[in-house]
Parts: C-alpha cells; structure tokens; sequence
C-alpha cells in the first residue's frame, strides 16, 4: 500500500511536542491527594519515536527543548534510545519543556493536567527545517498539537512540503489536545489540510469529528474513511477507545479489538499503538498483522505506570502477542 524507502539513513522523523510526565506512585488518589510522581519523557510523537526505536527502526526528531537540565534529561534519553537529536534545537529565550501531571482515579478513569503555556516544542521555527534532513528519511510523522500554534504551525507544514517533495510518505497523527488552540475553527483548519497531505491517518472518533467539522461529513467512520481515502490517503485508523478500533485503507477494511489486561492507566496507548503499527508496516507485515502488533502494544502500555519508558522490545511484544492470541484468539477481523 505505501512504500518505505528503508535504505534511507532514517525510518521516520516525528515531528512536534515532547515534554516531561509525572505520573503518581498514590495510585487511584485524586491530583489534589498525591504526593508522589515518577517523571518521565513524555509527549506523543516523543513516545511514538521511542516506541520505534524499541522495535528496531531508525529514528530522528524534529524539535525544540529548554536549554535547561530538562532538555538535556529528554536529549540524553533519546541518545540512549539510538534516536538522532542532530535536529533538536534547544530555545534561545526561556521557554521550558511542558509538564504534564496525570491522574489516576481507577485503572478505567484517567485525566490530565498540562502546563502549555510558552512551552518550548512550540518554539520549533521554519528555519529549523531543514530538506536533506527530512529526505533522508523514509517517513514523516506530524502530530496535531504541532499544529496548534506559530511558529511551530508553519514549521511544520514546511516539513510537510519537503516529505512531499522528496516522495517521503507522511503519518498524521491527529492528537490535537483542544486546550491547546484558539478555536474549533482552527483545529478544523490546520488538521484537515494536513490530513488532505498524508498516506497515513491516525486518530480518535473525536479526533476525526474535529478535524471534519466544516467539510458537512455525517460523523460516522464509513463517511470519514470513505472522504480521506479519496484524498492522499492508504490507511485511516479510528480509534474507539475500549472499544477497539478500525482501519480502512484501499485493500481492505477492519475491526481491532483489545488484548485483556488488569489496567493501569487510562492514557498512553495511542502512542503504543502508533509506534507498532508504523513498525510493521515498515517491516512489510500485512494489515491485519500490523493492526494486531499495534494493539498489543497499547494494552501493554496502559497496563503499564509509564509510557516512553515502557515501550515494548520486539520480543517482549511478539511473546505478548503468543501470549494472549492462545487464550483469546485474534483481535483482528475483517469487515
């Protein structure tokens, strides 16, 4: 369905937010009541990168830190990882990495408090694109909170004219986190144009209703799939939650379940499920078998207390695939 250059230095260059997580050791505490947090790397196309580099790809980044004893925590994590931080500029003025604390009420009831404001992946300008370093990559990541706001708006999209350019296929991960923008109309705006771009759409019911909201759809997956594979794109995953989720592409339409497991979190499996996902396709698994890695690897993240951090290896997810295919069968249907 889309090919990937692997001969290329690079796998795939996430571009956007990376931040710090505290996540509470005062399990199933109010924020208010806990006391005690673990800190880790954090943001969605940060966990997504070391989501990949786990699995064995070739992963860059595209982004701005503090120039501070976090940004140098979050490019050392990333060297550990085998993740190339030749493109991550550290801030000139200040800014800091966002914090994100999360709460855990239950392992079915999550939230999340973010501090956004001036924060320094928001700070990544044009001039900070460079069009060798994303066409020695076999493909481009962009997350929707990269959209948000200038000069990290126009950032990107000059990176999404370069990966247009020099044929490198693009993943739009739409997480747009609503606090972060100005207006509905704008997350409508600036995520459609980049979904209208990309061979690859990731994204929540809700997600997919934001970015529709003035194209007139019906708000239902058939209508969504059917509007974005007659644009650019192969593949349109939505993603319901508990529930599973669904993939339509050109070759074949599907329904994902979920692998049981004693819940931890509510949070942190998207990117689980991205990274995986992206890995098989890469690797030149079918749809169904990516499908599956990627599920997989959400359950084991929000069964875990981390997310960057408890990325799984490719023996660890393919033995929890063996695992729990032999007590519940496939999760993978056809539609």
């Amino acid at each position: 369905m889309i090919k990937f250059d692997l001969s290329k230095p690079l796998h795939i260059i996430p571009v956007g937010r990376v931040a710090i997580d505290f996540n509470p050791t005062d399990y199933y505490k109010p924020l208010n009541e806990s006391a005690n947090f673990n800190k880790y790397l954090g943001g969605s196309p940060a966990n997504i990168a070391v989501g990949m580099a786990r699995l064995g790809s070739r992963v860059g980044f595209l982004g701005r830190v503090s120039d501070d004893q976090f940004g140098t925590f979050v490019t050392d994590f990333f060297k550990n990882e085998g993740i190339d931080t030749s493109h991550i500029f550290r801030c000139e003025h200040g800014e800091k990495l966002g914090l994100t604390f999360t709460e855990m009420l239950s392992p079915s009831q999550s939230s999340i408090l973010m501090y956004r404001e001036g924060v320094a992946d928001l700070m990544l300008s044009p001039e900070d694109v460079d069009e060798e370093y994303i066409a020695s990559s076999a493909c481009l990541l962009i997350s929707g909170t990269a959209l948000c706001t200038s000069p990290t708006r126009e950032a990107s999209f000059k990176a999404l004219t370069y990966a247009l350019k020099n044929n490198v296929p693009v993943v739009f991960d739409a997480d747009y986190r609503a606090y972060t923008w100005k207006s509905d109309d704008e997350i409508a705006i600036y995520t459609s144009l980049v979904a209208e771009k990309a061979d690859i759409i990731l994204g929540s019911r809700e997600e997919f209703d934001r970015m529709e909201r003035l194209l007139g759809l019906d708000g239902t997956d058939k209508t969504s799939s059917a509007y974005w594979l007659g644009k650019r794109a192969s593949i349109c995953v939505i993603k319901h939650g508990k529930e599973g989720s669904y993939a339509y592409s050109r070759e074949g339409n599907y329904k994902v379940g979920t692998f049981p497991v004693s819940k931890l979190k509510g949070f942190g499996g998207g990117d689980g499920y991205a990274s995986a996902f992206l890995r098989g396709l890469m690797r030149g698994d079918s749809l169904p078998d990516a499908l599956e890695q990627g599920t997989a690897s959400a359950s084991m993240l929000v069964a875990s207390h981390a997310c960057s951090r408890d990325m799984p290896n490719e023996e660890s997810l393919f033995a929890f695939i063996r695992e729990k295919k032999a007590e519940c069968g496939s999760v993978v249907t056809a539609l």
